[in-house]
């Protein structure tokens, strides 16, 4: 009989992906039926699901009770935290995930697998704490002491940015920018989200005794903005580069309950590295994990960076 894998965020990027994942694979099909959670079961993306053989069902990460009932029955669940940048992100996020944690451990769950990421304010010895990510490693701690066998999930920066916030905007001469207020030269990870999440969570229910305790460091390629601006020149035939620009100016972009928290991200990153020191080895590793080919930037570049 197949196992019941519940996947929270289901009609969103990382979700969405385990679930498509899991439902096209002959393999993961038979292992697990899906039952997908989502905030929203009328969007076109839970009827997407659906139409895969995915159970989408209703259910609130503020909302306890909704999560215990999504969560009847559950053998595997893959679980995340909703980000939203304001005065409550941190709490917010260390709520939610103990919350599906402690529901997975009552419904009698026997693994979480949860999307986690760094404590910059414990790897950057407490110069940069950043919200987001600490709220999530500190979900991960309490996983971990938990009775209930669990794997880690840590995605590295989207490549769906380079479509939004971090998109090159025309500089009015024909030429294009990215522009931010750290040095080019920063190296960040970078993981197609929508099409490799699925790919690197996959590998873990394919076989999670392996992984069990492990943190897969999901990226496929290490690419500072430097090298994005040119790549990105290469596949468009525009001029793209990147623009280094105040702090105090950048900072003016953002709402004021979220700037220190995504300032504080880009210097931890700049400084210690996406996952710390030993980002690079840690990358290479996790790449190697996955199921399937993944998603270089080039490739994501000439399918979904546009420019007028």
């Amino acid at each position: 009989m197949s196992q019941l894998l519940v996947v929270f965020g289901a009609t969103g990027q990382q979700g969405g992906s385990v679930a498509r994942f899991v439902a096209a694979s002959p393999e993961l099909s038979k292992r697990y039926r899906i039952r997908g959670v989502t905030r929203d079961p009328s969007k076109a993306a839970a009827d997407a699901l659906r139409a895969e053989g995915v159970e989408v069902v209703q259910a609130d990460m503020d909302d306890e009770q909704s999560i215990r009932s999504a969560l009847e029955g559950a053998h595997t669940v893959f679980a995340m935290t909703r980000t939203i940048y304001d005065d409550q992100s941190k709490e917010r996020e260390v709520r939610q995930g103990k919350a599906i944690a402690d529901a997975a451990v009552a419904a009698g769950a026997q693994y979480i697998i949860f999307s986690s990421e760094c404590h910059a304010e414990t790897v950057s010895g407490g110069k940069y704490p950043v919200g987001s990510y600490d709220s999530k490693a500190e979900v991960e701690d309490y996983i971990r002491t938990l009775p209930i066998k669990s794997a880690f999930f840590a995605p590295a920066t989207f490549m769906q940015n380079l479509s939004g916030m971090m998109a090159p905007r025309p500089v009015g001469d024909g030429t294009y920018a990215i522009a931010n207020f750290f040095a080019g030269t920063a190296l960040f990870p970078w993981i197609d989200v929508v099409e490799d999440t699925g790919k690197f969570v996959g590998a873990i229910l394919a076989n999670p005794d392996k992984y069990s305790g492990q943190v897969l460091y999901a990226a496929s390629c290490i690419h500072s903005l430097d090298e994005v601006a040119k790549l990105i020149s290469e596949r468009t035939g525009k001029t793209v580069k990147y623009t280094v620009m105040p702090e105090e100016k950048y900072r003016s972009y953002l709402p004021p309950a979220a700037a220190d928290t995504i300032v504080n991200m880009f210097l931890y990153i700049q400084d210690f590295g996406y996952y710390g020191p030993e980002t690079a080895e840690r990358v290479k590793w996790s790449a190697e994990q996955a199921l399937g080919k993944l998603t270089t930037l080039e490739d994501f570049i000439s399918r979904a960076v546009k420019l007028a």
